[in-house]
């Protein structure tokens, strides 16, 4: 397919062009700028909810049933799923197609896991551009399930339009709860396995955190939901509080200035790769281990090597 007919046929929905269009994405090829501007006018239409937390807590289990939900309201349902690689081949497990996998015929729904490849944060490089190409696939709802993370990888409120943080009884004491991370991003938080021991001292922990927090009658306070995924106990109303921020975004016009944060980042990560590539073109040429060791040596300073560098690769100094 040459890419007028494949971004013809991502838009009508064909599974196979989608999944070669972010085959196509997931390795940076060179086709790719075309197909993203053809993509283009046909985004900016899906609700992205992103889902994330600590190993063990549930999220595909969630992520699962919530599809189920979705999809109960007719609503069409994209799930992009990432999963860590392993640094010595970049292959992953995919896992996640082995729990959704109820939903492998569900014309509604598709399902499609990305390996991180080493990218800090919870989510793949290529992220964004993946996203691109579900939205213009016309699906309803994309939700973005993160590799399981700590404290400080939060992308995913940098990508979603809601964030919803997924905890467990035995998270930790009312101290981790107050520090600051990915606890900070969520728009809505989940209490899942709720069923178990500990999970009202984990409802009154996020409470607490919620509270330290002064907000104005009109900033949204994040809700807490207690599920169990796995009997999809919860789940609905999980759903219904997600579906409420997404109201909130609209009526209090953040929903706009969400995306276009999020396009601003997707344009500057663009140009940082681009400027890494022309950057290994100078490692090539030995320019900058000329530089370093004349920094190293003190014969010149960090910074005007840098500009130097920079000079070199066609921007101004000083950036």
């Amino acid at each position: 397919m040459n890419a007028p007919e494949l971004v013809e046929r991502v838009h009508g929905g064909d599974r196979r062009a989608l999944a070669r269009a972010i085959t196509l994405v997931e390795n940076g090829a060179e086709e790719l700028r075309p197909i993203m501007a053809g993509l283009a006018p046909h985004t900016g239409r899906a609700r992205v909810v992103g889902f994330t937390g600590s190993p063990g807590v549930g999220k595909s289990t969630t992520t699962n049933a919530v599809v189920r939900a979705v999809r109960a309201q007719g609503r069409t349902v994209a799930v992009l799923a990432v999963d860590p690689s392993s640094p010595f081949t970049g292959g992953a497990l995919l896992g996640d197609r082995v729990r959704m996998q109820e939903h492998a015929t569900d014309p509604g729904v598709y399902i499609r896991s990305m390996a991180n490849r080493g990218h800090l944060g919870g989510l793949s490089w290529a992220t964004p551009h993946a996203l691109r190409v579900l939205d213009a696939a016309g699906f309803d709802v994309i939700l973005v399930e993160t590799v399981g993370v700590g404290q400080a990888e939060v992308d995913i409120a940098g990508q979603a339009d809601t964030t919803v943080v997924l905890c467990a009884p035995g998270m930790g004491d009312s101290v981790q709860a107050a520090k600051a991370g990915v606890l900070e991003v969520a728009d809505v938080f989940a209490i899942n396995k709720a069923d178990r021991d500990g999970a009202r001292v984990t409802l009154r922990e996020l409470r607490q955190m919620i509270a330290m927090k002064d907000r104005t009658d009109e900033e949204w306070k994040p809700p807490i939901v207690m599920t169990v995924a796995a009997e999809d106990k919860g789940v609905d109303e999980l759903w219904e509080r997600i579906d409420g921020h997404f109201a909130h975004l609209e009526s209090s016009g953040e929903l706009a200035a969400r995306r276009s944060a999020r396009a601003r980042d997707e344009v500057q990560a663009i140009v940082l790769d681009l400027l890494r590539s022309r950057l290994g073109g100078v490692e090539t040429d030995g320019g900058l281990d000329s530089l370093a060791r004349e920094v190293a040596s003190g014969e010149r300073d960090p910074y005007g090597a840098a500009d130097l560098l920079l000079k070199e690769l066609g921007a101004g100094p000083g950036l």
